[in-house]
């Protein structure tokens, strides 16, 4: 009888022991890489979440290429190392909004509530999607450059190099700001909304389609300081250039200030849901 009344005490405080405490450093990366491949999983049966890396990139260089391209710079060859970072800066933030809203979906679910009764790190099921989704920057990145190259972008070999990888840094920094807004919005459609009034601003107030120095003294003001310029300028210096100049330093820079930001933020606003 002392067994029997024993056995349940000594399961329930072991449960208690597990459920309060913190996961070490170990855990928690092997529970962040298990829900990162728990969203690639999910990419995989759902193709669809793809067709912002793929078909916009090439619709919109195309587009604006031969659009603006004389317009602008007098030809569309002229007007491709303008272009071609530009929207490899829209496609990273086009496709880290989708982080947030894919989050707000599971959460509207219930897959979150799953997690409630789990011993694991409150980041790991914020962090885990946001790995998943550099995959997709790799894709966005890869195919507008390859369709810039196609069309008679010549980047800097190495320069490229250095050009893709800040670009998915840039999309994974981001990403945090969008997870953020997932936590608090009441809703995935609004989570886009809110998305797209931040995406359009930061896009189109930045040198990424046309020169800063055609725009309203005042306005440059704002183009200055926007994170996406930031990372405009950095690109061109790799990949046009070839150069590791102050503004590659400077974007990296930003970037780390966004998710020293947003990545708290986000947990937080997350576990004050838990």
């Amino acid at each position: 009888m002392a067994t029997q009344t024993l056995l349940p005490e000594t399961s329930a405080t072991d449960v208690a022991r597990g459920l309060s405490a913190r996961p070490g450093t170990r855990e928690t990366l092997n529970q962040v890489l298990a829900m990162a491949w728990r969203a690639l999983k999910k990419m995989r049966r759902n193709p669809e979440q793809f067709f912002d890396v793929t078909l916009q990139p090439l619709l919109f260089t195309a587009m604006f290429a031969y659009i603006f391209g004389g317009a602008i710079s007098g030809d569309v060859k002229h007007y491709l190392p303008i272009v071609i970072t530009g929207i490899l800066a829209q496609s990273a933030l086009t496709a880290c909004m989708a982080t947030g809203t894919q989050m707000r979906e599971d959460m509207e679910k219930g897959v979150f509530d799953r997690f409630k009764s789990l011993p694991i790190a409150r980041i790991a099921p914020l962090a885990g999607p946001a790995l998943a989704d550099l995959l997709r920057y790799g894709i966005a990145a890869t195919l507008t450059i390859l369709v810039g190259v196609a069309m008679g972008y010549r980047p800097d070999p190495v320069g490229a190099v250095g050009g893709w990888l800040l670009t998915i840094v840039a999309g994974w920094s981001l990403a945090w700001i969008f997870t953020w807004l997932g936590t608090v919005a009441r809703s995935a459609q609004a989570v886009q909304g809110i998305g797209m009034m931040i995406m359009f601003p930061l896009t189109f107030l930045s040198p990424a389609f046309v020169p800063q120095s055609t725009m309203p003294g005042w306005l440059q003001h704002f183009v200055a300081v926007n994170p996406v310029t930031l990372v405009i300028k950095a690109l061109r210096d790799l990949m046009n250039d070839g150069h590791f100049t102050a503004n590659v330093a400077w974007a990296l820079l930003g970037c780390l200030v966004v998710v020293a930001i947003f990545a708290p933020l986000a947990v937080r606003s997350y576990s004050r849901k838990m």
